[in-house]
């Protein structure tokens, strides 16, 4: 049983994320990777990890805020 919950399954919040525009608002982007992941931990998680990343760029209200505003 370990064994499954390591095994990779098809990533469909990477696809989803990958068609991501790279200028959107924080609230464009929670909907997006909350439409592609199970629950709320995976979704700040992948949202704070596709900020740190650089991949994105937040337009809006949150465009200046650097991404340690966003954790805990």
């Amino acid at each position: 049983m370990a064994e499954a919950a390591t095994t990779k399954r098809p990533s469909r919040a990477r696809s989803a994320l990958q068609r991501l525009p790279r200028e959107l608002t924080l609230l464009e982007l929670v909907t997006a990777v909350s439409d592609a992941t199970e629950n709320e931990q995976e979704i700040i998680a992948t949202v704070l990890n596709i900020l740190g990343s650089g991949r994105v760029r937040l337009i809006g209200a949150f465009r200046d805020e650097p991404v340690r505003a966003f954790r805990r």
